[in-house]
């Protein structure tokens, strides 16, 4: 009846949730599609790296826990760290206490972030998620590179 004739949901895997003004969630969030939030979040966001998931924070919206999502959009405040295996914007208003793990960063004038900004690409995102930068080598003596390079 709501449904189209092949009986498969639309945009199967696109789901749009928003968190609004007035509502706030404690707890940690794993999500697909896209989240908006423009309250509050007392917990984590997380979402797959191969996901096509983007998280906005408005404006008004505050985090308070980490965010790992693909893409992500910034204009309220986030206590926590920002990991984003695809792309991260930092608008006129956000603010960031915490560092922010980048493939692809766009910062625009009047942003903040109280952190380290940390480069990482593609399969080193999720071993950024399970290891501190600060825990792995600079230089391998074994192999006389530095991590994250190759020698011969």
């Amino acid at each position: 009846m709501f449904g189209n004739s092949n009986g498969k949901e639309a945009d199967a895997g696109q789901a749009h949730t928003l968190i609004s003004r007035t509502t706030e969630v404690t707890g940690d969030i794993r999500f697909s599609g896209e989240l908006i939030v423009e309250g509050r979040v007392c917990g984590n966001i997380y979402a797959e790296d191969q996901s096509n998931a983007v998280v906005r924070v408005a404006e008004s919206g505050r985090v308070e826990g980490e965010i790992a999502v693909p893409s992500v959009v910034i204009n309220g405040r986030v206590t926590g760290d920002v990991r984003s295996a695809r792309h991260i914007e930092l608008a006129a208003k956000a603010v960031v206490d915490g560092d922010v793990y980048y493939n692809l960063i766009e910062m625009v004038m009047g942003s903040e972030v109280n952190g380290k900004l940390l480069h990482v690409s593609g399969p080193e995102t999720e071993t950024a998620k399970q290891a501190d930068p600060e825990d792995r080598p600079l230089y391998s003596p074994e192999s006389g590179a530095a991590a994250g390079e190759t020698a011969g």
